[in-house]
């Protein structure tokens, strides 16, 4: 499984960058992305890792990029899309613009990505896409609104995506990480707040801001995990990362399914 050529988007910190020094270190080798170039500089030093711009919400610098990569390695056998943001706000919080913006990046970016690259797989009758979701792509919190709305569709385009690559050799895996002490909740991007939603929301904000610097999961041990399930003669399609992820969403589908059979005589009163 060496000699891999990756493809990876939002490269400047986090999960990109890490991904990117480990499959360079596996002796893979990485074309790393970021909007910002300079935020790069140090993994262009790296005899494995080549680097380019892209920017997820324009299609001539995805298509600059995804060209790149087949000027300097011919191929693409993993494609990773990591690039994200995060909008905290509750619902009527925020935004058209912002829940348009966030959708733009997480949602429209990573499929325009993956529709760039899934022609060049199909030809090759190989290769995977790792879509970085979250969590919060199974299950919600108050605040998170945008976000989740853009990992659930994230999340439903990507399954479909695996049912229809499978038998053309292409696989999908979807990474679904807890809370991981990297840049990102840091980065944060926080809306307006109307009084009303304190008790909710706001104290999603609250947590966050405490959650701060004190994530119980490590990136590297991250990055780890999901070459292992890369690696693997049966890959998952869908792969949770952390304690917090695998209690969290044991939690969430108890409930559902406590919820489904309690009105399930209602459910099955439709029939003809």
């Amino acid at each position: 499984m060496q000699n891999r050529v990756w493809l990876i988007t939002g490269c400047s910190s986090g999960f990109g960058r890490e991904i990117a020094l480990a499959a360079a270190a596996a002796g893979d080798r990485v074309m790393a992305t970021a909007r910002r170039p300079a935020a790069l500089s140090d993994l262009a030093e790296h005899e494995h890792i080549r680097t380019t711009t892209m920017d997820v919400t324009d299609p001539d610098s995805i298509a600059r990029a995804v060209k790149a990569t087949l000027d300097a390695y011919g191929r693409v056998d993993v494609l990773v899309n990591n690039a994200g943001s995060l909008v905290l706000g509750a619902v009527e919080e925020i935004t058209m613009a912002e829940l348009r913006e966030q959708l733009e990046v997480v949602f429209f970016g990573a499929a325009e990505v993956t529709k760039a690259v899934v022609p060049l797989m199909r030809a090759q009758g190989s290769g995977t896409i790792v879509q970085m979701s979250s969590l919060g792509g199974r299950k919600t919190y108050p605040a998170f609104g945008a976000y989740h709305a853009a990992k659930w569709a994230l999340e439903g385009f990507s399954e479909t995506l695996a049912t229809e690559l499978a038998p053309l050799g292409v696989r999908v895996l979807i990474v679904e990480p807890g809370a991981f002490r990297t840049e990102f909740n840091n980065n944060k991007y926080v809306t307006r707040e109307l009084p009303a939603y304190d008790a909710t929301a706001g104290a999603t904000r609250r947590f966050t801001r405490e959650l701060e610097g004190a994530e119980p999961n490590d990136p590297v041990k991250g990055v780890a995990a999901i070459l292992a399930a890369l690696d693997s003669a049966k890959p998952p399609l869908r792969l949770l990362l952390g304690d917090d992820a695998v209690d969290g969403l044991r939690e969430h589908h108890a409930a559902l399914l406590a919820e489904v059979a309690e009105w399930e005589h209602l459910s099955r009163s439709t029939a003809i």
